[in-house]
């Protein structure tokens, strides 16, 4: 599988994942000049925003520890353009997930669900 393939199928993984446990799925894939958000999500009244990382090896950093204070600031920056281009979203408060995979392939090894991973300071 190329790298597009397996990012994908990682996504379609965590969508799964977060969505049996009861959070409901917005969109997927938004993309915006600021950057692109994973998956979006509401669980309950609350807007979630999760962020997937995949990394076949920790041999640079594990997945979590991929995701910089660059990334998560695009990340912040295309959820407020989420937020300015959908009215009913703009009451909500956002909750930064993200979903790890420290495997070669989603499914392989443990999936890792981080509530509130980060914030938007």
């Amino acid at each position: 599988m190329d790298r597009r393939a397996i990012g994908t199928a990682a996504e379609s993984v965590a969508r799964e994942h977060l969505c049996s446990r009861g959070l409901t799925l917005v969109c997927a894939n938004y993309r915006c000049r600021s950057g692109e958000l994973d998956l979006v999500l509401l669980d309950g009244e609350v807007l979630v925003v999760a962020e997937v990382r995949l990394r076949a090896s920790a041999r640079f950093g594990g997945a979590r520890e991929s995701i910089d204070w660059a990334k998560r600031r695009r990340i912040v920056r295309a959820t407020e353009h989420l937020r300015l281009m959908h009215a009913e979203l703009r009451s909500r408060r956002v909750r930064f997930d993200v979903v790890v995979f420290d495997a070669a392939m989603p499914g392989d090894g443990g999936i890792e669900w981080i509530r509130g991973a980060f914030d938007a300071a």
